[in-house]
Order: C-alpha cells, then structure tokens, then sequence
C-alpha cells in the first residue's frame, strides 16, 4: 500500500470539483505504475519521487489540470497554450487509458533510474525588446533608489514590471501600478516579490 503525504490530501481537498477526479485517478495510476515513489509537494504542487529524483508532478487550476514527466524521451509537447504532457486536461476523457498512463509512467520510471537527461523543449524565437514607457521612465527617474534596483534586474525581472504597466486598461489603473512599481522596486522587489519563496 502506498504512502500517501497528507499535504497531497489537503491539496486535493481543494481544488475545484471537476479537477478530483483527475488528480485522483492520476495518483492512483503513479502509484500501481510505480509502487517505489514517494508523494511530496513542490512549488506548491503535488509531485512524485523516485530515488530522491522527481518523477512527475501534476497540478489543478481554475479551468483545467495539468500532469507532467520531469525527465522523458520523446516527451509529447501538450497542446499550445497549455503545461504538461497531455495539454490542458479538463475531464478523464483527456488522459490516456489507465493501461497506457501506466506503461508510459513505468517507461518514464525507467529512464530516469539509467540516469538519463532531461528531455528539453526546442528553443524558441527570443521575445521582442518592449520599450519604456515615458510615464513609468518620469516616475523612475524621480526615484533614484527604485531606478537603481530596476536597472540591477535583469531582462525578465524588468520584462514583468514593463508588461504589468503595458497591460493596463485604463489611465488609472496604468497610474496606480506606476506608483506601486516604484514602490516596490524602490524596496527592491522584484514584480512577483510574493511568490519567490512559495
């Protein structure tokens, strides 16, 4: 019988009512495939281990789950749009049958136990550069601390504060994350500063 983590159970507990199901056929079939695995929780989700080396993880969101191999040869893409290797899983009847789920959680199993890489996506096309905005440049300059930090990040931490401006709808929405990007990038945050130690 396995050993089930309890922090697995408070997760499950709640997600929303389609997603159970899912995710608890998905842990059935880990554990029947590869009765040596170990339930944890990382980055907030549950996965699974196999001789202290991640395995598979799965996840639940509002609209869909997700299941993932860590380490897989030829893993499927998913579908675009979506994380994991089936795509976006909204019912049973997205994941594969139980006798196929297994066989290809056992084939994972058995390569990550001969040591093999991790299978990596194909690269993409870099993003495009996104300007400054003059606004966001006026309320930077005039806070030498919060430009500091700004120009100290690197291109991605930078890329989130310059997209959460651009995206604003609205003139005062656009003004009130102005003011509260300067704010935090003045104390040194990066944009998702709250979720960094989840």
């Amino acid at each position: 019988m396995p050993t089930l983590d309890p922090r697995i159970d408070a997760y499950l507990a709640g997600v929303p009512a389609f997603a159970l199901p899912i995710l608890t056929r998905l842990r059935e079939d880990v554990h029947a495939a590869c009765p040596d695995v170990v339930e944890t929780i990382k980055w907030s989700r549950p996965h699974f281990m196999l001789e202290t080396k991640l395995l598979c993880g799965m996840s639940a969101f509002k609209a869909h789950c997700a299941f993932s191999f860590w380490e897989r040869e030829g893993a499927a893409p998913g579908l675009p749009g979506a994380m994991g290797d089936f795509g976006r899983i909204t019912g049973l009847a997205d994941l594969p049958g139980r006798a196929e789920l297994r066989r290809q959680i056992k084939a994972a199993a058995a390569l990550l136990q001969a040591g093999a890489p991790r299978a990596t996506k194909p690269d993409r096309a870099p993003r495009p550069q996104l300007a400054m905005p003059a606004d966001f440049a006026v309320a930077l300059a005039g806070t030498p601390a919060a430009r500091q930090h700004y120009d100290a990040f690197p291109p991605g931490k930078q890329r989130d504060y310059l997209e959460w401006v651009l995206e604003a709808k609205r003139e005062d929405t656009r003004a009130k994350r102005i003011a509260k990007a300067v704010e935090w990038l003045a104390e040194g945050k990066s944009r998702n500063w709250k979720y960094e130690n989840c």
